[in-house]
């Protein structure tokens, strides 16, 4: 049986915590902020969220001077009685930053620092670092962020907390026709109205970029091949960047004219060659079933 994968997430206020757990959650994890430590028994032994089950999702739980019965010693003796667990794989994270930034940053947002309602950030920062020393020093790992933005961040953790199956973004590659309106939420849109268009033809009318003869005709157009061929290489520099960006959902959208021809031929094309660069695209036709109408397929593409 696989251990559950558990990670403590602690250390100073305003070091990141926010953007650590918002970015695991992101990865797949079951997050939760603040968790008093009286708690941590229930729901360790609680069931999965529905839809979960059996997926084995690793949770992330964060500890620091915010939480209602916060204690260091409790903190720690808490930590030791896990890892004596066989069925728990624990790990603390503890995120740590210089004073000055802290500073800044409480300044920068005009939040008040949890330990310094009624005095200087600076007292308040002092007297959390020395509550937090115990934990600090039994902390698996320590990751100081002063010189790190947001992004850098979380380009840590996803280096380090990916979850394989669970982590991957959701990548969609949706044909359209402009003439129904451009897809919503689209990040790349390719238009594929330069190629010849099988409207024009009789014979190849009625059917769609899924039909042998469509996909015969569309390719015939002397641009095709090296056009999607430079589609299909730009897709292979940016959908991995997209990735360590840290996007949930990427959508391609591929569109012509009527969104029943040339955009559904290449967007299965592009899915294909994404699938053997690794990745799992899902394929969405929008207008697929959309009435042909000569009125929308005006153009120089009569050929």
């Amino acid at each position: 049986m696989d251990r559950k994968r558990i990670l403590l997430v602690t250390g100073m206020s305003g070091a990141g915590t926010s953007t650590t757990l918002k970015t695991l959650e992101d990865l797949g994890w079951e997050v939760v902020d603040n968790l008093p430590l009286f708690l941590l028994d229930g729901l360790l032994e609680a069931a999965p969220p529905r839809g979960m089950e059996g997926k084995n999702r690793p949770l992330a739980i964060s500890i620091g001077v915010r939480t209602r019965d916060f204690a260091p010693s409790q903190i720690t003796q808490s930590i030791r009685r896990l890892n004596e667990s066989p069925n728990l794989a624990i790990e603390t994270l503890f995120l740590n930053c210089g004073g000055a930034e802290l500073k800044r940053r409480y300044a920068e947002t005009r939040h008040r620092h949890p330990l310094a309602m009624d005095r200087s950030a600076d007292d308040g920062i002092a007297h959390e670092r020395a509550l937090l020393a115990p934990v600090r020093d039994m902390a698996d790992r320590l990751l100081d962020t002063t010189n790190m933005t947001s992004n850098d961040l979380g380009q840590w953790l996803r280096a380090n907390y990916a979850v394989e199956g669970l982590s991957e973004p959701v990548l969609t590659v949706m044909s359209f026709g402009f003439s129904k309106g451009l897809p919503r939420n689209a990040d790349l849109v390719f238009d594929m109205r330069f190629l010849r268009n099988p409207h024009w033809s009789a014979e190849l009318r009625p059917g769609t970029g899924l039909d042998q003869g469509v996909i015969d005709y569309i390719r015939r157009d002397p641009v095709y091949e090296t056009a999607v061929g430079q589609i299909e290489t730009l897709l292979d520099t940016l959908v991995p960047r997209y990735i360590a960006s840290g996007k949930s959902y990427i959508t391609i959208a591929i569109g012509c004219t009527g969104g029943r021809h040339r955009s559904v031929h290449v967007a299965e094309r592009i899915a294909e060659r994404l699938r053997k660069s690794g990745f799992s695209p899902t394929v969405v036709h929008r207008d697929l079933s959309a009435v042909p109408k000569d009125s929308l397929e005006a153009g120089p593409a009569k050929q």
